[in-house]
């Protein structure tokens, strides 16, 4: 089923219930469903406390949530009160291999992919509907071959996108 028609699908429902009672969510085209009464969200900054630290990837996630609600919703994103916050601390980031490639001689295999994980504990809370806050983790991972150096922004990149869609689908799109 197509995301408009399910969007129409939803509206239309609504319109009926309103008839009798009051709907109170907003359906927008991309899935979302935000309650109607909810205008502000404080999206704190993200610590990272993974035993493995790379320096830039707390402003990056940071700003890959933010601008995930910025471009999706028509929330705004405020500093301190607000009617729902996004709070956490990107708790894990971890290379590993995944597969080992062969060598011939002496010498010690060496992987032949790898895999980069981070992992990111939310807190949802929004306080009208405390049914609809969570505290929960999200792990995402990208698999690559060669030198972790040369790929690892677009690698964080990619995964702070898969991310943030879970987190947005949790908070929003949970109907």
């Amino acid at each position: 089923m197509s995301k408009k028609l399910l969007a129409a699908l939803v509206t239309g429902v609504c319109m009926v219930v309103a008839l009798f009672t009051s709907c109170s969510y907003r359906l927008s085209l991309n899935g979302s469903s935000i309650p109607a009464d909810l205008k502000t969200i404080d999206i704190e900054f993200f610590e990272n406390n993974a035993q493995l630290v790379v320096p830039t990837l707390s402003q990056q996630f940071t700003e890959a949530l933010k601008n995930r609600v910025r471009t999706t919703t028509r929330l705004s994103i405020v500093r301190g009160e607000a009617g729902a916050t996004i709070s956490g601390a990107i708790t894990g980031y971890t290379i590993a291999p995944v597969s080992i490639q062969a060598t011939s001689g002496n010498t010690a295999p060496i992987a032949g992919a790898s895999r980069l994980t981070i992992t990111v504990r939310v807190k949802y809370d929004y306080e009208a509907d405390k049914k609809l806050s969570f505290d929960e983790s999200f792990t995402r991972y990208k698999d690559y071959t060669g030198d972790i150096a040369a790929q690892e922004q677009a690698l964080i990149a990619d995964i702070n996108k898969q991310l943030t869609e879970d987190i947005f689908n949790r908070a929003f799109a949970n109907w």
